[in-house]
């Protein structure tokens, strides 16, 4: 997956400051995660997966209303005034958060992900809002499988390990910052992004 790896992964250190961080060792491991479901049992905190959950939908709410506000035929819509060669369509732009939230969430055990040649391959607008509404569900189906206990367990392999509230990090992080641009190239075709009119009108956050 081509994207600003680096960047992302900075995003999601900031993020999550140490508490992201696995520890050494297993067995230190395991008793701080039993701690910390103990804590959040005790106190009735809220689960990750449900402080996560809400974090998912509002922003898949957001991304997926300003990939329905563009018309289908300013998909292929780049911006070319200032230095803008080689970036993302507006297609494009759905495209790659579809194909990153799958990837995200690659390593959690889940079932259902399309062929990555297939999301390569779609093309018209309704194709690809689909697309992104279904890579929204699968990181749900990610995000309902974190517990306290195993929040942050590692998973993934080599380079690409990290813990299931590290990955759901970077998918948030990583959907903000390609919805701002789509924020942009909606406003450069003159189109106020869904999100912005209820703000205006009192009906945001």
């Amino acid at each position: 997956m081509n994207c600003r790896t680096i960047r992302v992964f900075g995003m999601a250190a900031a993020l999550l400051g140490s508490g992201i961080m696995v520890h050494t060792t297993a067995h230190a491991q395991d008793a701080t995660q039993k701690a910390k479901a103990t804590a959040a049992e005790s106190t009735g905190a809220p689960s990750p997966s449900a402080e996560y959950s809400e974090m998912l939908k509002r922003l898949s709410e957001e991304v997926v209303s300003a990939a329905e506000a563009m018309p289908a035929d300013k998909y292929g819509f780049a911006p070319t005034a200032g230095k803008f060669d080689g970036v993302r369509t507006f297609g494009s732009q759905v495209q790659h958060i579809a194909e990153a939230n799958y990837f995200f969430f690659s390593g959690f055990g889940l079932s259902g992900a399309p062929d990555d040649a297939k999301l390569k391959a779609l093309k018209s607008k309704d194709e690809l809002v689909q697309a992104l509404k279904d890579s929204f569900a699968f990181a749900q189906k990610g995000i309902d499988t974190i517990t306290p206990q195993n929040a942050f367990t590692p998973v993934g392999e080599g380079k690409m390990k990290l813990s299931r509230a590290g990955w759901t990090t970077v998918c948030l992080s990583h959907s903000m910052d390609h919805y701002g641009q789509m924020v942009e190239y909606l406003r450069m075709n003159g189109i106020v992004p869904p999100a912005s009119q209820k703000q205006a009108q009192g009906g945001g956050d």
